[in-house]
C-alpha cells in the first residue's frame, strides 16, 4: 500500500510541476510578445520619439479649471467604464469635496490607446467568460486578464519600450481631460494636474508624467494608493509624489523589492533623489489591504463601526497641502 501511495504522490507532484512549468513558459512567452501591440500602434500612428502634443481644439469660452484629477485604476479592472463600486464612490466623494477640480474617470491604463480589453479580439472571449463567471467562483479568465495587465505595467517600466507606451498613455490622458473639460493651452499660472493611480496604475501614471509636463501648462502631482512602481519613471518631472500604503497591504512592497532603482543604495536614482529632496513621501494610510472590501476604497465598516476603509482614505487624502491652493 505504501509504495502505491508514494507512486501516486510522485506522479501528482510531477504532473503539477509540469503544469506549473508550462504555465510559467506561457507567461514568459506572453511577456516577450507583449510590446508588439504597442510597437504596432506606434508605427501605425506615424509617431516618432519626439514629443508631439496631442491636437486639442481650444474653446475660448470655457473657463480654465484650477485642477484636474485623473484616476488610473488597478490591474484588477478590465475597462475604464467598469470601475469597482468603491472606486466610483471614491471619485464621487472627491468631486463633492473638491468642486474646483475636474475629475477624469475614463482612462484605461493597460492599453497605450486606452482600449478596453473587451474591445481587443485576442482577449474579448476571455473578458466575456470572466463577465459570465459567478462572483463566488474562482475566475481563471479573470486571473489571465490580470496577468495581461501586469505585463503592461512591466512594459511601462521597461527602459526599451516604455517610452512608446507611456507617450501613448499620456496622449490618451490629455484627450480624456479635454473631453471632460477643455484643456487650456496658454495660462499665466499653471493649473494643478493630479494623477491618482492604484496598484499598477501608479506606475503608468508616473510613466506618463514626463510627456504631460512637456505638453501642458501644469504642475503635476502623483498620488499612489498602494501602488507598485519603479524608481525611474516620473520622479524627475513630478512636483510631488505621495505613496499611501496600508498596514495590511502586502503588495505595495513588491516595487521596492523588484526594482533596483528603489533600493536605498542606488543613491543616484531618480526615486532616491526625490526622496532626499522630500519630493517623494510615503504615508501610512491605515489598516488597508491592497484591494477588496478592506482595501483603500473598501466600503465595509472598520471594527469600531464609525468609519469605512474608504472614509479613512478620503480623510488622509484631503490633508495633503496641495488642496490648500484651491480654496
Amino acid at each position: 500500500m505504501k509504495p502505491l501511495l508514494q507512486t501516486l504522490s510522485t506522479r501528482a507532484v510531477g504532473d503539477t510541476g509540469k503544469l506549473l512549468g508550462t504555465l510559467g513558459l506561457f507567461f514568459m512567452a506572453w511577456g516577450t510578445v507583449a510590446p508588439i501591440s504597442t510597437l504596432s500602434w506606434w508605427v501605425q500612428s506615424g509617431n516618432g520619439l519626439a514629443n508631439q502634443q496631442p491636437d486639442l481644439s481650444q474653446d475660448a469660452t470655457a473657463p480654465a479649471p484650477a485642477c484636474y484629477i485623473v484616476f488610473l485604476t488597478g490591474v484588477g479592472d478590465v475597462a475604464a467604464q467598469e470601475l469597482a463600486d468603491g472606486e466610483a464612490a471614491f471619485l464621487d466623494r472627491l468631486e463633492a469635496e473638491l468642486p474646483a477640480c475636474v475629475v477624469v474617470r475614463d482612462v484605461f491604463p493597460y492599453s497605450a490607446v486606452s482600449e478596453d480589453i473587451g474591445g481587443q479580439p485576442l482577449f474579448s472571449w476571455l473578458w466575456q467568460t470572466s463577465q459570465e463567471n459567478d462572483d463566488s467562483a474562482v475566475d481563471p479568465a479573470g486571473i489571465v486578464l490580470q496577468m495581461r495587465n501586469l505585463w503592461r505595467v512591466a512594459l511601462s517600466a521597461d527602459g526599451r519600450y516604455g517610452q512608446a507606451y507611456n507617450r501613448g498613455t499620456a496622449s490618451t490622458i490629455v484627450e480624456r481631460m479635454h473631453d471632460t473639460h477643455p484643456v487650456p493651452k496658454d495660462l499665466d499660472d499653471p493649473f494643478q494636474l493630479v494623477l491618482i493611480g492604484t496598484s499598477g496604475g501608479a506606475q503608468v501614471a508616473l510613466g506618463a508624467v514626463e510627456h504631460l509636463k512637456a505638453w501642458l501648462p501644469a504642475e503635476l502631482t502623483v498620488i499612489s494608493m498602494g501602488g507598485v512602481f519603479d524608481g525611474r519613471s516620473g520622479f524627475d518631472h513630478a512636483r510631488q509624489v505621495y505613496h499611501y500604503h496600508g498596514s495590511e497591504d502586502l503588495v505595495d512592497n513588491v516595487g521596492s523589492i523588484i526594482f533596483p532603482s528603489r533600493w536605498r543604495w542606488t543613491w543616484a536614482s531618480s526615486f532616491n533623489q526625490a526622496r532626499r529632496a522630500d519630493r517623494y513621501q510615503a504615508i501610512p494610510s491605515g489598516p488597508h489591504e491592497h484591494d477588496g472590501d478592506r482595501g483603500y476604497f473598501g466600503q465595509n465598516p472598520i471594527d469600531d463601526g464609525n468609519q469605512t476603509y474608504l472614509d479613512i482614505t478620503i480623510d488622509e487624502l484631503l490633508q495633503l497641502p496641495l488642496w490648500e491652493q484651491l480654496q
